[in-house]
């Protein structure tokens, strides 16, 4: 999965990027108009059930899911479509799901690219840049594809062009394309082009660090939820300052933060998890002396695509999985002790697989 950060400048993108990862990257410096550079770090999927299966196993090894986070820079407005995508959205097309930081901490040391802290003013800001971009994308296409057509060597462009203007319906409503209803061949029909507001999207409220549980903080999620409502977005605030500290520190350290601020978790945990559900992603695990890892397929893979994600050779030669349920495991004890009650059971290649799966797969090539 591979995640982009974006947001207006000076709203908290790297400072975000740095809490996800636990870099210590400076921000591109603002203005930078056109928009250019950005950085790239990965970042292990947190899943308690590793560290389980961990103890259990006692591999040579654990490996944990991972998600690629790009900090895209912040842009200006006022410019161009296309200088913005050239500049700024080509770095996002590639994507699965963005990370829309909004600003709503106060510090005078950080200027305000608009002059004032107002996160529904940016957001709306930053989501119609996103449609305007993809606008302009809609109508090149469709330009070139009435050019095709009267040479006469625009046979076949018909479907695309339909869909098309549906998308430039959309987008004139000021709309953003993720919430545009479109069957599976509408959308291979439009496939290659790269849209950014089709891209599913967490929108994130970067508040000071007295401002976690304030209730100027709900208010402005609530209102922010209203306005992404229908929209395959999720909103939620963090302190991007407290969640880069906590990155910082040994787990024993965060630990007694995170204790010492009332806080269950991290919300960078939280950031991934939602970023899997908005993404329809779940992770089925394998576990041996030699490794226990998390691997990250869509729901209701089937078996035998799961196979292929450890190997095609597994895909290819797939004969049955022998599947047992995380909980059912941990209930047990031992994979001994999970056949004997009956827990372990052999899945062909049409089985859909679940969340916390843990599998081996039977194969020969």
């Amino acid at each position: 999965m591979k995640l982009g950060i974006i947001g207006l400048p000076n709203a908290g993108k790297t400072t975000i990027f740095n809490a996800l990862t636990g870099q210590e990257l400076e921000a591109t410096p603002y203005p930078n108009p056109l928009g250019t550079g950005h950085h790239v770090g990965v970042v292990h999927v947190p899943d308690q059930r590793l560290d389980r299966l961990t103890e259990m196993y006692k591999p040579r090894k654990t490996t944990p899911a991972d998600v690629t986070c790009v900090d895209i820079t912040g842009f200006s407005r006022g410019i161009s479509a296309s200088k913005q995508k050239a500049g700024v959205f080509n770095e996002a097309w590639d994507v699965d799901a963005i990370i829309h930081v909004v600003r709503a901490f106060a510090d005078p040391s950080v200027v305000h690219s608009e002059g004032g802290v107002d996160p529904a003013a940016d957001a709306a800001a930053l989501e119609l840049e996103l449609v305007f971009s993809d606008l302009e994308l809609v109508e090149t296409r469709l330009e070139r594809i009435a050019a095709s057509m009267k040479k006469g060597i625009g046979e076949g462009l018909g479907a695309e062009q339909a869909v098309l203007e549906k998308c430039r319906a959309q987008l004139e409503e000021e709309k953003p394309l993720r919430n545009l209803a479109l069957t599976d061949k509408e959308r291979a029909a439009i496939g290659s082009l790269q849209f950014v507001s089709v891209k599913p999207e967490l929108v994130v409220l970067n508040v000071g660090e007295e401002e976690i549980d304030a209730p100027a903080t709900e208010s402005a999620v609530a209102s922010l939820g209203d306005f992404y409502q229908g929209k395959d977005a999720l909103v939620f605030s963090l302190s991007g300052k407290i969640e880069t500290e906590l990155s910082q520190l040994e787990p024993e350290e965060a630990a007694l933060f995170l204790e010492d601020l009332g806080i269950a978790e991290p919300a960078m945990n939280r950031v991934i998890r939602e970023a899997y559900s908005l993404l329809g992603l779940i992770s089925f695990l394998t576990a041996g002396e030699d490794e226990v890892k998390a691997w990250t397929i869509r729901r209701r893979t089937p078996a035998v695509k799961a196979a292929g994600k450890i190997h095609s050779d597994i895909e290819r030669g797939f004969i049955r999985a022998e599947v047992v349920a995380y909980d059912d495991l941990m209930s047990a004890g031992s994979m001994a002790k999970a056949r004997d009650a009956g827990k372990v059971r052999l899945e062909g290649k049409d089985y859909a697989v679940q969340d916390g799966d843990i599998i081996n797969f039977r194969f020969n090539v």
